[in-house]
């Protein structure tokens, strides 16, 4: 009696293993590059919702003699611009709006991933309420708003009547990326490393671009009028 022959041949058991170690090597290879993709994509939807910002901020100067929202309680920029952008908040609830939020910040609930510019013409105080940007010189060169530092001392933001508005301004020579001292109340509030090495950021020329931390610098910030020396 002859027996079947079986008509296929399956795989031994050292095939199965280098078929595995095939693709071990090929995630370990695709993976850091899928991750590069993705932080690039959050890099770009970034500076796209920045230049939605400086969009609205160009249309609120027109109906304000030329002034845009800086820091300060009124009005808070984001406040002051919303009418102006194509997202509402629903009864002062900030999550369904899109716009200021960065992909990039790691804590996904907070809904106002951007810091705004409020130096005066020398640093260390902070200038409240509009500020007309026709007398700035240098607009394409003085940053407007930027990547804000991640941190547990940072509140969350998800509506008009929650604390903490105010660290959402840069002031001080410590709330930049290059200082060295602890984040919170005066410490650092621009991203030091939110895209790369840097932050996103728009100018008051309404362009944006990306800046290294290094050259995030008081010089970047300052605002220097036409009557100041």
């Amino acid at each position: 009696m002859r027996t079947s022959t079986r008509q296929g041949k399956g795989f031994t058991l050292i095939e199965l293993l280098v078929v595995i170690a095939i693709i071990a090597l090929l995630m370990g290879i695709l993976i850091p590059v899928l991750g590069r993709v993705r932080k690039q994509a959050w890099s770009v939807i970034c500076r796209s919702n920045l230049r939605s910002i400086g969009l609205a901020a160009s249309l609120f100067a027109d109906d304000h003699e030329n002034k845009v929202p800086r820091g300060g309680p009124e009005p808070r920029w984001f406040m002051a611009i919303m009418r102006y952008l194509n997202q509402y908040p629903k009864d002062g609830d900030y999550r369904k709006v899109k716009i200021y939020r960065c992909p990039a910040y790691p804590d996904r609930r907070q809904t106002v991933c951007f810091v705004i510019n409020a130096f005066d013409d020398k640093g260390g105080h902070e200038v409240m309420g509009l500020f007309k940007i026709l007398n700035l010189r240098g607009r394409a060169s003085v940053i407007y708003l930027a990547d804000n530092e991640s941190g547990p001392w940072r509140p969350i933001i998800t509506s008009e009547s929650d604390p903490g508005h105010g660290t959402a301004d840069v002031w001080r020579e410590s709330h930049l990326p290059i200082s060295d001292g602890e984040q919170g109340a005066h410490g650092r509030r621009a991203a030091r490393a939110r895209h790369r090495q840097g932050h996103n950021a728009l100018f008051f020329d309404w362009h944006v671009e990306y800046v290294d931390a290094k050259d995030s610098t008081l010089d970047g910030w300052l605002i220097r009028t036409e009557k100041s020396p």
